[in-house]
């Protein structure tokens, strides 16, 4: 029994070399792909674009957590889509707390690798 908890306890550690940062990355590499091949749609096709795209998502995933970036990204979008309906996505004070969260976050994040 000792030897199950110990082993447990060792899985808990972080693995070696690891920083803070990193264990508390919670954005999926799937989601970090998107973000590069839109921001290198839009800047650019090269290897120069795309470590500064690779760095622009790391630096926002350091100040925003995983699901209010999703959050402010589903804002955004429904922004774009018209109709009344939508009407909440664009007027909505929380709505638009999201957003300028996430444009406070690519725009140091713009400053940094750019």
């Amino acid at each position: 029994m000792r030897g199950l908890a110990l082993l447990l306890a060792l899985a808990a550690l972080p693995a070696y070399g690891q920083s803070v940062a990193d264990r508390l990355n919670d954005y999926p590499t799937a989601a970090r792909a998107d973000y590069v091949f839109a921001c290198m749609a839009s800047n650019g096709q090269t290897r120069q674009t795309l470590e500064k795209c690779s760095c622009s998502i790391d630096q926002i995933a350091t100040i925003l957590p995983y699901a209010r970036y999703v959050e402010a990204e589903t804002v955004m979008s429904m922004r774009r889509t018209g109709g009344e309906r939508m009407a909440i996505f664009r007027s909505a004070a929380s709505a638009s707390a999201l957003v300028a969260d996430l444009k406070r976050a690519q725009a140091e994040a713009e400053v940094i690798c750019f």
